[in-house]
């Protein structure tokens, strides 16, 4: 056991996230909860607060930096968990997160502060995952934008928010049915998921124990829920990064059932730069969720990256392809971008490709193969070679800010 453990539990599903934290509270001894409201930025602080099972432990508030309530968290996080640490008797310190806050960069921040995170959670309602999906609203209408430049939305964020945590905290939610457990399931088939149970540790670690069973052992020998277990199980922030690298990330894999499909599609030709243009909007539309790397003929060493959620999409250059650097610079590529690079390799274009996945309710999987295919060159326009690829029309460039 570390010395303080480190955990980040956040999501936008306040009410799941609130119900996470208070049972890791209640499991795990001699732990508090360390929170910062940003909904107090309009007053010009952010207000700090750390509790434990008995209530408000401390209060304070932490002034913003450069307008901005997020830069207070991050220069605010790591002197409190210091500090909590070096004050001693504290085992486990829960990082609750306000709500649009992303738990990538927390976990990061508080990395680089020498502390160890040793778990990150993602609170989720399955009831509410598909609503959450398709709210292409901005976080500022809600009131939930974490800077006056925050110019993120409801989906996106919380996209983000589920595919980074590999443990995924579930409520118990009456409306939620197999659809949305489906759905949830396709997005993150990697996570771990932990019901929140709202019951006694003994209880939670030992589901169908006889009564004698579930009498409460001593402190020190009482068995951690299996939320506490997961909290407690370790975090390695590079490899949580790598998994969402356009180049390296460990995307869904093709899926059919309870009306939820996921749908790879993984091709070796570029795409012709206008008429993958001219087809986004149905293509950001046809899925709930959509992401991966993607090829454009007229920029045939850039690596690009697809992120739609809410009907709307962001594209990103992600540096280049490794086929189009020199092998001298192959020794300043992480193992693990060689590593996916190796997997995918072609002996014509190296890890140049087309791998995207489409995760949606009612997913037209013929219609959108269609739509995608039609979007790539055609044999003659492959055929005409690099150096007539990158002559057509450069369709992306405002997206990309070229």
């Amino acid at each position: 056991m570390p010395e303080l453990s480190v955990v980040i539990v956040g999501g936008l599903h306040a009410d799941a996230r609130r119900a996470t934290v208070d049972q890791l509270l209640a499991d795990v001894p001699d732990s508090v909860v360390l929170h910062h409201d940003l909904a107090t930025a309009a007053a010009g602080t952010v207000v700090r607060t750390i509790r434990d099972a008995t209530g408000i432990v401390s209060a304070g508030e932490a002034p913003l930096v450069n307008d901005c309530a997020c830069c207070a968290l991050r220069e605010d996080l790591v002197p409190e968990l210091l500090r909590i640490r070096d004050a001693g008797g504290t085992r486990m310190a829960v990082v609750e997160l306000w709500d649009s806050v992303e738990p990538k960069a927390m976990a990061e921040v508080v990395t680089a502060g020498g502390l160890t995170v040793t778990g990150v959670i993602t609170a989720v309602d399955p009831a509410l995952v598909l609503p959450y999906l398709g709210n292409g609203d901005d976080l500022a209408e809600g009131g939930l934008a974490a800077a006056a430049t925050d110019q993120r939305t409801v989906a996106d964020t919380f996209a983000r928010q589920l595919e980074y945590a590999p443990v995924l905290a579930l409520a118990d939610s009456p409306e939620a049915d197999d659809e949305d457990r489906e759905l949830l399931a396709q997005l993150h088939p990697t996570a771990r998921q932990v019901p929140i149970t709202g019951g006694g540790p003994a209880a939670a670690s030992a589901p169908g124990a006889a009564a004698d069973d579930l009498m409460v052992p001593p402190p020190r020998r009482r068995p951690l829920s299996l939320l506490a277990q997961a909290a407690l199980a370790g975090f390695d922030v590079e490899s949580a990064a790598a998994a969402q690298h356009p180049a390296c990330a460990l995307l869904p894999a093709e899926a059919d059932a309870h009306g939820v499909s996921t749908l790879v599609w993984h091709r070796r030709r570029p795409f012709h730069p206008e008429r993958l243009y001219s087809a986004l909007e149905d293509l950001t539309c046809a899925a709930a969720r959509s992401r991966g790397r993607f090829w454009l003929a007229d920029k045939p060493d850039v690596l690009l990256h697809w992120d739609a959620a809410g009907g709307a999409l962001c594209v990103e250059s992600a540096g280049p392809w490794l086929a189009s650097l020199p092998d001298a610079a192959w020794d300043m590529v992480p193992p693990v971008r060689r590593a996916a690079a190796a997997l995918d390799w072609h002996p014509e274009h190296g890890d140049c490709c087309q791998h995207l996945v489409f995760t949606s309710p009612g997913l037209d999987r013929d219609g959108l193969t269609h739509l995608l295919e039609s979007c790539l060159l055609t044999d003659a326009e492959y055929a005409a070679g690099r150096d007539a690829w990158k002559q057509l029309p450069p369709a992306f460039d405002t997206l990309l800010e070229v």
